[in-house]
């Protein structure tokens, strides 16, 4: 019975291999995309997941501050995983994570710099569940100077050599012992790192500080990443709330003087799985990306099983006899189902394979573009839940409303020429046709929509130049040489100017609440960005000041600073210039005010910031003339390898590290072009089938209006209107749908445009247009058909 069904299955399609062939092209890219997008949406949701005790475990995340001036940070003292230990009945275990500098280690033979590095509490192997090759997760740091390192880092200093018990030196001097090897961290975790040390490590050097402190008592540094495993059951909410209370209480006896203060900052406690997708403050737009992409790779999967319903059921006609006859010899309508839906399976599996061999083809770019690695094995469990998701969804969607139509007709009917699709039916295909061009109009506007955001972002004042400036960060031994690499390097052909900041220009890298000036309210907290530059930073970036002045590299400069116009406003200092101004208890004047500028991603309102005056940094800023930028850089290079031979000399442009806070919208700007592109493609597939299928039904009227004077301009007109009606009307629901989705999307950037009305009637017309060339080439061709033919036609 199954041959029979194959057999005959086989012969349909091939018989009609012109609308097999639409069906089996629009199928395969619509799998082939839908697919790969899946993929990358089931990549994105993983992150983190595979920990045993995923669901138990939380970051803590410190909110400072009130008002405005509120901040969330990532990051929270040492203390905290103290007290939740010991004093929350909630929380299991904790552990801490504190990033280290780069690092120029030996293995006695080379040295190689280690840039990925941390210091961690051994419970960190308790909490998580990466994998130790090598070593024990027990007791993973056999003493304070041990370290435990990656496999593929392992490899890299030891070959294929154990590397337990080898030794690792750092400045010649410091010597690590490897107490541990662990397997590479997965592609899908948001912690990455090559080599970790014991936080005791750091704790004993931490006791050297002014204060005598241990990092258990300092309450006041937000260095640390830490982490929580709660208990089976147990309230993040409660837990977070017993935490906040344990600090104020704790920080309020040893600070009385700043209760209010103290009262006002709290902690809260974010799951693992939502951390790849979700920032400390709640800013979800990565999440909403990933929403996003599974819309699109389902709209693109119902786009491609419309085609298939579209043009299988315009078809039915054409099989009525074939069912009638079917009917009549006995064949049941289980029979008549299976046969359809076998049909459907076999066309089904053509399109998968086809659709496969594109996933092999295009997945590379597809990873370059995305910035993945996603990897396409049958091997893979993922990659089969995917595809079958897919397949089996598009099979279902797509074949069993045509199955039921076609073994619904009444055979005496079919026999006697009586039978009529129906309004119902016809209708049924119309609004079908209409989603899916409301589906790609969407696409359409909302790629103008991110295109024209994207561009805005790149051509927007930011308040400083960003052009034709490289910058390098100087480790210990090139900071000790500041002065002569800063006037060697003035003194080369093709830089303009050189300029030193204390922590880099780009993002808020530096938060404190340490800062006072007259008429402050009391208990108020007050969040600023301060940076320490040289006099020739701003004129270096061109960045403008509406009151004072710049920095002069006067000794005098030690007591001066430089406030934004954010800082001011928030600040309420009225004329500041001249004004006292406390940074960290060193009393300071004001001799300047900044035009506000945009110094991280303009999803972020420009917050407060602080310059002081330092005359060497750590970050190096060279503006050069953009035809010997290439020679430039090789001198900045040589000049490196002067001061410091071991360690690469690596640098970037700052108009590049700009673009890149934007990388990720990007990237989802490119792959929207693309799936747009796509989703018109295949609706445009669907709509040329079903315009020749109707020119191949009215042949014999077309034929007649022809002999009746009709000319080529009515028969184009009458096949034509109805389709282009159809998209007018999809255009006209899908515009305010699509308004409104990128209103959303655009909430997430500070600073945006606004959707204009020519937006949407650009896209309207590029579907109309579309859908214009589509239609018409088919119309066009019965058109100017011989008349004689068309009447003899069966």
């Amino acid at each position: 019975m199954i041959n029979n069904y194959l057999k005959t299955a086989w012969r349909n399609l091939w018989n009609n291999r012109f609308y097999t062939a639409i069906n089996i092209f629009g199928l395969a890219i619509g799998l082939a995309v839908g697919i790969m997008i899946l993929l990358w949406v089931q990549n994105e949701l993983s992150y983190d997941g595979f920990h045993a005790n995923a669901e138990n475990i939380y970051k803590i995340n410190s909110h400072i501050g009130s008002g405005t001036g509120a901040q969330v940070w990532e990051s929270s003292p040492a203390p905290l995983a103290v007290f939740a230990k010991e004093s929350v009945p909630e929380v299991k275990n904790a552990a801490r994570i504190l990033g280290r500098g780069s690092l120029l280690l030996s293995n006695g033979t080379n040295k190689i710099p280690e840039a990925s590095n941390a210091y961690i509490d051994p419970s960190f192997f308790s909490i998580f569940s990466f994998k130790m090759l090598k070593g024990s997760t027990a007791k993973p740091f056999s003493n304070d100077n041990s370290v435990v390192i990656t496999a593929s880092t392992a490899k890299k200093y030891f070959g294929a050599t154990d590397a337990v018990g080898k030794i690792l030196t750092y400045n010649d001097t410091v010597s690590y012992t490897v107490s541990g090897v662990l397997e590479d961290f997965p592609q899908n975790s948001s912690i990455h790192y090559d080599m970790l040390f014991p936080m005791s490590l750091y704790a004993k050097n931490f006791r050297g500080n002014a204060n005598k402190r241990t990092i258990d008592e300092d309450m006041g540094d937000f260095l640390y990443t830490i982490y929580l495993q709660l208990q089976n059951n147990a309230s993040p909410q409660v837990a977070a709330k017993k935490l906040s209370k344990i600090f104020a209480d704790k920080k309020n006896a040893k600070f009385p003087d700043k209760k209010d203060e103290n009262n006002k900052n709290f902690f809260t406690l974010q799951s693992l799985t939502s951390i790849h997708l979700i920032t400390a403050d709640d800013n979800a737009s990565a999440l909403q990306t990933v929403r996003i992409f599974l819309i699109i790779a389902i709209l693109i999967l119902v786009i491609a099983c419309i085609n298939y319903v579209n043009l299988s059921t315009a078809r039915s006609m054409l099989r009525s006899k074939e069912v009638g006859m079917r009917k009549i010899i006995g064949a049941s309508k289980y029979q008549l189902f299976m046969q359809f839906i076998i049909e459907s399976a076999v066309l089904f599996a053509l399109a998968s394979l086809l659709a496969f061999i594109i996933i092999y083809l295009m997945l590379p770019l597809y990873n370059n573009i995305s910035g993945k690695q996603l990897v396409f094995s049958f091997s893979d469990k993922n990659v089969w839940l995917v595809i079958g998701c897919s397949v089996l969804g598009t099979l279902a969607a797509g074949s069993i409303y045509p199955a039921l139509l076609l073994i619904s007709f009444k055979p005496l009917e079919v026999l006697k020429g009586k039978l009529s699709v129906g309004i119902g039916e016809t209708s049924f295909r119309k609004i079908l046709v209409v989603i899916q061009f409301v589906f790609s109009v969407v696409l359409i506007i909302g790629t103008i929509v991110i295109t024209r955001q994207l561009q805005y972002i790149k051509e927007k004042d930011l308040g400083f130049d960003r052009t034709q400036v490289f910058s390098f960060t100087l480790n210990n031994d090139a900071y000790n040489h500041f002065d002569a690499i800063h006037n060697e390097l003035q003194k080369q052909p093709g830089i303009l100017s050189v300029a030193a900041s204390d922590n880099g220009f780009l993002g808020y890298q530096r938060t404190t609440s340490d800062a006072y000036w007259s008429g402050k309210e009391a208990g108020s907290t007050f969040l600023i960005h301060p940076n320490g530059i040289d006099e020739h930073l701003i004129p270096l970036l061109k960045m403008q000041m509406v009151a004072g002045e710049n920095f002069t590299g006067m000794p005098a400069d030690s007591a001066h600073i430089i406030l934004n116009e954010t800082a001011v406003r928030q600040t309420g200092i009225k004329n500041p210039v001249g004004k006292t101004f406390t940074l960290w208890q060193n009393k300071a004047t004001i001799v300047g005010v900044v035009k506000d500028f945009n110094y991280t991603s303009l999803k972020q309102a420009v917050e407060p910031t602080v310059f002081y005056y330092t005359k060497s940094g750590w970050t190096v800023y060279v503006k050069t003339t953009g035809k010997d930028a290439p020679k430039a850089i090789a001198a900045a290079q040589k000049i490196w390898k002067t001061y410091s031979p071991d360690y690469p000399f690596t640098y970037s442009f700052l108009d590049e590290d700009y673009n890149n806070l934007y990388q990720s919208d990007e990237k989802a700007g490119t792959l929207i072009k693309a799936f747009a592109a796509i989703a018109i493609i295949i609706s445009c597939l669907g709509l040329f089938g079903l315009i020749t299928f109707t020119a191949q039904v009215k042949t014999k009227e077309i034929g007649i209006r022809k002999v009746l004077g009709a000319g080529i301009a009515n028969i184009a007109n009458l096949l034509a209107k109805e389709f282009l009606l159809l998209v007018i009307i999809a255009f006209i629901i899908a515009a305010p749908l699509a308004y409104i989705l990128m209103h959303k999307w655009l909430q997430d950037f500070a600073y945006r445009i606004s959707i204009s009305w020519w937006m949407i009637a650009v896209a309207g017309m590029a579907a109309v247009l579309i859908a214009l060339i589509t239609v018409s080439f088919q119309a066009i061709k019965a058109a100017v058909a011989n008349p004689v033919k068309s009447l003899r036609t069966e």
